[in-house]
């Protein structure tokens, strides 16, 4: 009777454990492990061989589940029957075989696993040759398991749900960077331009004189657009520390200092994230936007850019 009752126990603690683990093993992605693991968690290496294994290691917790189940019935048997019997095998399973494994383990998914990680091993050695066909079968029919990805907007809630509940793992400003990060590569050019009837330009023709030098000066741009007759297109950029030392007396024209070199004219449908990148590559502040006619209709500078990345208004640089 006490031998019985023993046994009885002992299925209702492993079938409680085969279920528990299917439930915080299969919730563990393996992307997620595979993160801990670069980040140096020990306790992910450990889980991470056995569930990689997919659905071997499945095949083994339900065969164990099933199994403890079924010997459960029988021992059960021998202790009682009718009616009786079933209310207590009902009792057991539902709240030791079910509802506290499964409202335990996933709370403590990767704890648990990585200190049952022996005795998974050991499962899996048992079970091999009746798990491994059906593993075999399952893995010619579903193929490998399909990665752990997310949209840039689930990115998104990720980093403000850790920035609300997180207690301090994201502050607010860590949030607003990197919420930037993940948008400003949706805005084209045209969302954020400064348009032409905003933008200080000067014809390349002009003498430079003291007053064209101080109106230079109180409008304190490093760089300035220059454009050749039509105004429809800026050839040039001229930079305010070129005209350091540069007296009225000099008779220099604004196309003496100029430089082409400098200047990217862009469309208004470009990616900021594609500017940002062609801005990096030929080390420019500055670029020009023109219309679908090719026309000059804006600029955007480098501090456009990181506004949108940072989310805050930047001090103008002055150079």
């Amino acid at each position: 009777m006490i031998y019985n009752l023993f046994i009885v126990i002992l299925c209702v603690v492993l079938a409680g454990a085969f279920a528990g683990l299917t439930l915080a093993l299969f919730g563990i992605k393996l992307a997620t492990l595979e993160r801990k693991i670069r980040l140096g968690d020990e306790k992910a290496k450990k889980v991470y061989e056995i569930r990689k294994k997919g659905n071997l290691l499945l095949c083994t917790l339900l065969l164990g589940n099933v199994a403890s189940y079924s010997i459960l019935a029988i021992f059960l048997g021998s202790i009682t029957s009718g009616v009786v019997a079933g209310i207590i095998a009902t009792s057991l399973i539902f709240i030791f075989g079910e509802i506290l494994p499964q409202a335990i383990f996933p709370r403590y998914a990767l704890e648990i696993a990585a200190r049952f990680s022996g005795f998974i091993w050991f499962l899996l050695i048992i079970f091999y040759p009746i798990a491994a066909p059906i593993a075999w079968v399952l893995d010619r029919i579903l193929g490998d398991e399909p990665p752990l990805l997310w949209s840039k907007a689930e990115l998104g809630e990720i980093i403000k749900y850790h920035e609300d509940v997180g207690d301090g793992i994201i502050d607010k400003d860590e949030e607003r960077i990197v919420l930037g990060a993940l948008s400003f590569s949706d805005l084209n050019v045209s969302d954020i331009m400064i348009p032409r009837d905003k933008v200080f330009y000067l014809e390349e023709n002009l003498i430079i004189t003291k007053s064209l030098l101080e109106r230079i000066k109180t409008k304190g741009f490093g760089r300035i657009p220059v454009y050749s007759n039509d105004l429809k297109k800026i050839i040039a950029v001229l930079y305010l520390k070129n005209l350091i030392g540069i007296q009225e007396k000099d008779e220099k024209k604004i196309g003496d200092l100029q430089r082409e070199d400098k200047l990217i004219s862009i469309k208004e449908g470009l990616k900021l994230d594609q500017l940002l990148n062609l801005m990096i590559k030929r080390k420019v502040y500055m670029a020009i936007v023109n219309d679908r006619f090719g026309n000059f209709s804006g600029l955007v500078t480098m501090e456009d850019i990181m506004e949108e990345i940072l989310k805050i208004e930047l001090e103008e640089i002055k150079l």
